[in-house]
């Protein structure tokens, strides 16, 4: 009986090891760029019906919270369905270390704007640029087991972030602030995972 645990041990662990050495294929250009336009639009509903963000910072969080939530959970679906589906064997494991990469700059997230805005509501007009760098953070993460060009997709979230906090004050509860980083953002993202799926089957 020791013998057979053992022996299941061994092939978990050859599992894990060939995962953390498979590039990573369950995100979907299409519904990364559908998220891209999420931001888009919802940059442009907060620009009509929220001119003053500054002074109703529960309706801006409101705003890009569900934006947020929408986008992470059509991301999963899709990500559990493609998965699945490209990775078979391996998808467990596959989607348990995307998850893993990613989950600490989620929390870091969240954590931030409850603290800030319980603690230090002056300093919420940070939070559009800290949640980009966090972002961006993420991504840089996840580098690992994507396509090697995602590289710049961490960066453009890294310096929109910093830019964001530049401008200062109320400047950066901007619509667009968001709305043009994560929507650009989401695109590059979107066409790096198109144009690495393309050279893999011109590969195959």
């Amino acid at each position: 009986m020791n013998d057979l645990y053992k022996a299941l041990g061994d092939i978990s662990s050859i599992r894990r090891q060939m995962a953390s050495t498979t590039e990573f294929r369950g995100y979907g250009p299409a519904t990364l760029a559908a998220t891209g336009m999420f931001a888009i639009l919802a940059g442009g509903g907060q620009a009509v019906w929220l001119p003053d963000p500054a002074n109703h910072i529960s309706a801006y969080l409101s705003i890009w919270i569900t934006t947020a939530a929408l986008s992470a959970a059509l991301t999963a679906v899709q990500m559990y369905m493609r998965t699945r589906r490209i990775h078979s064997g391996l998808s467990d494991e596959m989607l348990r270390m995307a998850v893993v990469q990613f989950l600490p700059s989620v929390g870091a997230g969240l954590l931030l704007t409850i603290v800030l805005v319980h603690y230090v509501a002056t300093a919420a007009w940070m939070l559009p640029g800290l949640w980009q760098m966090i972002f961006g953070l993420g991504v840089f993460s996840s580098c690992r087991f994507l396509p090697r060009p995602m590289i710049a997709a961490g960066a453009w979230y890294l310096l929109t972030g910093l830019s964001c906090l530049a401008m200062g004050s109320t400047r950066a509860l901007s619509p667009w602030t968001m709305g043009i980083s994560y929507g650009a953002g989401q695109l590059l993202v979107a066409a790096i995972l198109l144009f690495s799926s393309q050279e893999n089957e011109d590969e195959v």
